[in-house]
C-alpha cells in the first residue's frame, strides 16, 4: 500500500492531536505527516491518496482586519493545483456548543475547494450523534468529512476516528 499524506494545521493544539491520533491509527509507518504551513504543490503530487485535517471556522472568517493564516495561505494555492486522479478525506474540528451555526464550516469550504482541483472526495459521515444548527459542511443530508468536537466531546474523538479509518481504507 502506498502512503497517505495527512495534510494538516495549525501546529499545535487539538488538529495537531488528532492528525497524530490519526497516523498512529492508520499506521505511522503508512503515513506522512505534512503541516499545512509547510506543504506544497510538489509535495502533493507525490500522492495519490490525501487526507486533510483543520480546525472549525473562527475568528480568522470573521474578522475585517484578518491576517493570513496558514489554511488562507495554502487555499490560495490549492485552486491552482490538479488533483485529478487524487482521492481525498477530510476531518474538521469543531465546537459544536460555541459555533453551533458554524460548525465545521471550513470542512464545506475546503470541500469545494478540492472539488474545484478535480479531486474525488470520500469519507463523508452521518450528522447523527451530532448537536449543531448550521453547517456549510453538511451537504445532501451527510458531512463532506469527519466532524470531531474534542472540546465537548473528547471521549468520542478516538471512537470516531477508528470508524472513519476503518471506512477510508476500504477506498484508498
Amino acid at each position: 500500500m502506498e502512503k497517505i499524506a495527512v495534510i494538516y494545521g495549525p501546529e499545535g493544539g487539538y488538529t495537531d492531536e488528532v492528525a497524530h491520533m490519526l497516523a498512529r491509527e492508520w499506521g505511522e509507518n503508512e503515513t506522512v505527516l505534512l503541516p499545512v504551513s509547510r506543504v506544497n504543490e510538489k509535495d502533493l503530487a507525490t500522492f495519490d491518496h490525501l487526507i486533510f485535517g483543520g480546525p472549525t471556522i473562527g475568528a480568522h472568517n470573521w474578522s475585517h482586519d484578518k491576517g493570513n493564516n496558514d489554511w488562507d495561505v495554502f487555499l490560495t494555492r490549492l485552486h491552482k493545483m490538479d488533483l485529478h486522479g487524487k482521492t481525498c478525506a477530510i476531518f474538521g474540528l469543531g465546537d459544536q456548543v460555541s459555533y453551533g451555526r458554524h460548525f465545521v464550516d471550513d470542512m464545506g469550504v475546503l470541500a469545494e475547494h478540492l472539488k474545484t482541483s478535480g479531486a474525488k472526495l470520500i469519507g463523508q459521515t452521518s450528522p447523527d450523534d451530532y448537536h449543531f444548527e448550521e453547517s456549510k459542511a453538511l451537504v445532501d443530508g451527510v458531512f463532506v468529512g469527519l466532524p470531531l468536537d474534542h472540546d465537548n466531546e473528547p471521549e468520542k474523538t478516538l471512537p470516531r476516528l477508528k470508524t472513519w479509518v476503518s471506512l477510508l481504507k476500504k477506498d484508498f
